[in-house]
């Protein structure tokens, strides 16, 4: 069996790094997708949906470095499942209520902005993957 998730959104905030007991890199950030469409009487709605994204090891690096919020993402993974219920993480917000969050271990994270959006020049259309960086080399 096999699942995956593929997503193309904005950050909502920077990448987070840290590292792993074992001295491994781990980058976490959110995405904000949003869907827009027209209802019956012709109005414009949109629904945001946020996840949560987590890469490891020398793409967690690559991501951390050369991402920031606002710029645009695609990221291919698999669903992260809370081991208490099954499904998306369940969390209390600061005003009380309930909410979840979705997450995703990544695959790939691949840059969608262009390069007057900001950040970090020749960091656009690159492609952080399991393997390393594919596409296009990230100059270092």
């Amino acid at each position: 069996m096999y699942q995956s998730i593929t997503i193309i959104g904005r950050l909502g905030r920077d990448p987070e790094m840290r590292y792993l007991p074992s001295g491994d890199p781990v980058t976490t950030f959110s995405v904000a997708t949003d869907r827009v469409w027209n209802d019956k009487d012709g109005q414009r709605q949109k629904e945001t949906t946020w996840f949560r994204v987590t890469v490891f090891g020398k793409p967690a690096e690559i991501t951390n470095q050369y991402l920031s919020k606002g710029r645009m993402v695609l990221v291919e993974g698999r669903l992260a499942a809370d081991p208490k219920t099954g499904g998306p993480r369940l969390y209390t917000r600061q005003d009380g209520t309930v909410a979840a969050t979705f997450e995703i271990i990544a695959n790939t994270v691949r840059f969608l902005s262009p390069r007057d959006e900001g950040a970090h020049e020749g960091a656009d259309m690159h492609e952080a993957g399991a393997s390393g960086v594919a596409e296009q080399d990230v100059p270092f």
